[in-house]
């Protein structure tokens, strides 16, 4: 089965309140997922949406991801290989930052076959942008106002 999915990571203050949002096209229409956590990083919910939307199809999937974090994008198909190699050490010889979230986004992908698709965040993307709100919508339970 092939899906096209969108995900967006929100943040107020970094750290702070934080939602992730992901919008799923795939074979029986379009699905929206969102949450958030009371104290967090825009980096930790960029990988959490990424997580959450591999999680949320069935196993085998083919896979468009498009995510508007660079971060995301090259961590997942770049930087995790030696990140792997080097017992999760940075090239400096420093732990990864966010290594639960990035072990558990590698485990998800091995579930499906990924592609990975960087978009300008806030460029008009009609998917990017429907992630943004969602994001911002699982971030809400969690912001005072």
């Amino acid at each position: 089965m092939k899906y096209e999915i969108f995900t967006d990571g929100a943040c107020s203050g970094n750290p702070g309140p934080g939602g992730w949002g992901v919008l799923i096209n795939g074979p029986d229409g379009s699905r929206d997922l969102c949450g958030g956590a009371p104290s967090t990083t825009n980096n930790q919910m960029e990988l959490m949406a990424a997580i959450e939307a591999l999680g949320a199809v069935p196993g085998g999937a083919e896979i468009r991801l498009v995510t508007d974090s660079v971060y995301v994008k090259d961590g997942i198909t770049s930087w995790i290989k030696n990140w792997k190699r080097r017992g999760w050490k940075t090239a400096t010889g420093k732990p990864v930052k966010n290594i639960d979230l990035w072990k558990a986004l590698d485990a998800a992908c091995a579930r499906h076959t990924v592609e990975w698709v960087w978009v300008k965040g806030h460029a008009g993307n009609p998917g990017n942008e429907h992630a943004d709100a969602l994001a911002r919508r699982g971030m809400e339970p969690f912001c005072s106002n």
